[in-house]
């Protein structure tokens, strides 16, 4: 499976089957969150976390056996960094047909930042179980995504735009599909993409009234998903240099993908 089918069919896994990973896969994982680089240069370390050693448990999980945490040092632009490394592994591990999702509210943190040994440095704004996923669903799991219409996305127009913020983009981009799918907390999409020329601009959206999370903007975190997205399917130059495009007061600039 490519990268661009991998990032069409990954869904969020609530429900597994109850097997334990293999020694093989949980291998595999743990060889390649090791490799795992992102274009900010920080470090993001993964630890794996037995469920019944640690008492770790989510409401909203089922059948699971193993957790993966990760942990990012307090730095600029640690949010960005997260989300990008730890959806490479999330999509790692589902070429290897093992299922994961994003957990960072439904689950006793204290806990999971204990087990995975957090330092005052660091902050561990996200986890996810790792699991050979059910053929049915539970029932918290078809309620849970149903209610944040995990099947959907908003339409193109209202995330793309072509040089400024006033002028949707009006041709379908197949590159930009693989932004718009990607995972977002509560399925609220952040992510706002300026393109010019040959340059995606990404933006964060904040909604009204929002603030951030446990000393971290999680919708940070969402925006460098997306742009570990476009960057996985193309060989686009990164960096982060202020385009100067007008913004509302809730639009907040992240970071550039130059794409010849």
């Amino acid at each position: 499976m490519d990268m661009t089918e991998l990032i069409r069919t990954r869904k969020s896994i609530r429900t597994f089957d109850g097997r334990p990973l293999s020694k093989e896969d949980k291998k595999a994982l743990s060889d390649y969150a090791k490799t795992i680089t992102n274009p900010y240069g920080i470090p993001v370390s993964f630890v794996f976390l037995d469920a019944e050693e640690h008492g770790l448990s989510s409401p909203v999980i089922n059948g699971e056996h193993l957790y993966v945490a990760g942990k990012v040092p307090k730095v600029q632009h640690c949010e960005e960094a997260f989300g990008y490394s730890f959806e490479k592994f999330v999509l790692h591990a589902w070429s290897l047909g093992i299922g994961t999702t994003w957990i960072g509210g439904t689950m006793k943190r204290e806990l999971f930042e204990k087990a995975a040994k957090t330092g005052e440095d660091e902050i561990m704004p996200i986890v996810s179980p790792l699991g050979y996923p059910a053929e049915e669903k539970a029932e918290v799991d078809v309620k849970l995504r149903n209610s944040v219409h995990g099947d959907e996305r908003l339409p193109a127009s209202e995330l793309f735009f072509e040089g400024d913020f006033l002028s949707p983009l009006k041709e379908k981009s197949d590159l930009l599909e693989m932004v718009r799918w990607a995972p977002t907390a509560a399925n609220m999409q952040p992510c706002r993409v300026v393109k010019a020329g040959k340059a995606y601009h990404f933006y964060e959206k904040h909604p009204d009234g929002y603030q951030k999370g446990a000393g971290w903007d999680v919708q940070k975190i969402d925006v460098g998903i997306a742009i570990c997205h476009l960057m996985s399917v193309t060989n686009g130059k990164f960096s982060i240099a202020e385009p100067g495009i007008g913004t509302e007061k809730n639009m907040e600039y992240i970071a550039s993908v130059t794409v010849e």
